[in-house]
C-alpha cells in the first residue's frame, strides 16, 4: 500500500498538482516529521490496545488521511500539505508495530535466539520487493491509462489520481481486513 504512492509521489506532485519543485521537500519532510513524532503515541496505543489492534488503527487512519488524494488537483498544494501531515501521523504505527509482531510470531515459533536473521531478511526481501513491483506495475500501467510525465491530459491525470490515491487505499484495506481476520479475530476467540 506505500510502495506505489512512494513510486509516483513526485509525478502526483509535479502533474496532477502542478505544485512547484520548491515544494517536494516540504511534502516529503512533513511527512517523515510527523511519521517520527507519532511513534510515542503509537507505542502508548499498543500498551492500551495490542499490537494488532494498535496497527489496525493505525491503517484506518491512513486509509482515512489518504484517500482525499484522489479529490485534490492543480493549486491544491496547501490542502496536500495537511494530507501528507495526517498520512505521516498514520505512517508512525507502519513503522512501530509490525517488527514487534514479527518479533512474537518469532518468539511463538520457538525460533528466538536461533534465526531472527532469516525472519527479518525475508521481511526485508518482501519490502524491496513491494517497491520493485509498484514501479514495474503502476507505471506501465498508467502508461496504457495514456499518463507520461509532464502531461496536463485530464484523462490520464484522472488514472495518475486514481493509481496514486485509491489503489494504496484499497490495498490498505486489504491488508486490514487480512490483519483482523488473521490475528485479532482469532485471539479474541481464544
Amino acid at each position: 500500500a506505500s510502495a506505489v504512492p512512494a513510486t509516483l509521489v513526485l509525478f502526483f506532485i509535479q502533474d496532477r498538482l502542478q505544485a512547484p519543485r520548491a515544494w517536494e521537500p516540504a511534502f516529503l519532510g512533513l511527512y517523515f516529521l510527523c511519521a517520527a513524532l507519532s511513534i510515542p503515541a503509537w507505542l502508548a496505543g499498543v500498551r492500551r490496545a495490542g499490537l494488532a489492534r494498535a496497527w489496525l488503527a493505525g491503517m484506518a487512519l491512513a486509509v482515512a488521511a489518504f484517500v482525499w488524494t484522489f479529490t485534490l488537483g492543480a493549486g491544491d498544494a496547501a490542502a496536500f500539505l495537511a494530507v501528507c501531515a495526517a498520512s505521516g501521523l498514520a505512517l508512525g504505527a507502519d513503522l512501530a508495530v509490525p517488527g514487534a509482531l514479527l518479533a512474537g510470531v518469532i518468539r511463538d515459533a520457538g525460533d528466538r535466539g536461533q534465526r531472527e536473521g532469516a525472519y527479518f531478511g525475508w521481511w526485508n526481501f518482501a519490502t524491496k520487493l513491494n517497491l520493485a513491483m509498484a514501479a514495474g506495475l503502476a507505471l506501465p500501467a498508467l502508461g496504457l491509462a495514456g499518463y507520461a510525465p509532464g502531461t496536463r491530459d485530464p484523462a490520464a491525470l484522472q488514472a495518475l489520481a486514481l493509481a496514486y490515491g485509491l489503489l494504496p487505499c484499497a490495498l490498505k484495506l486489504l491488508a486490514a481486513a487480512g490483519l483482523y481476520f488473521t490475528v485479532i479475530r482469532k485471539d479474541a476467540s481464544r
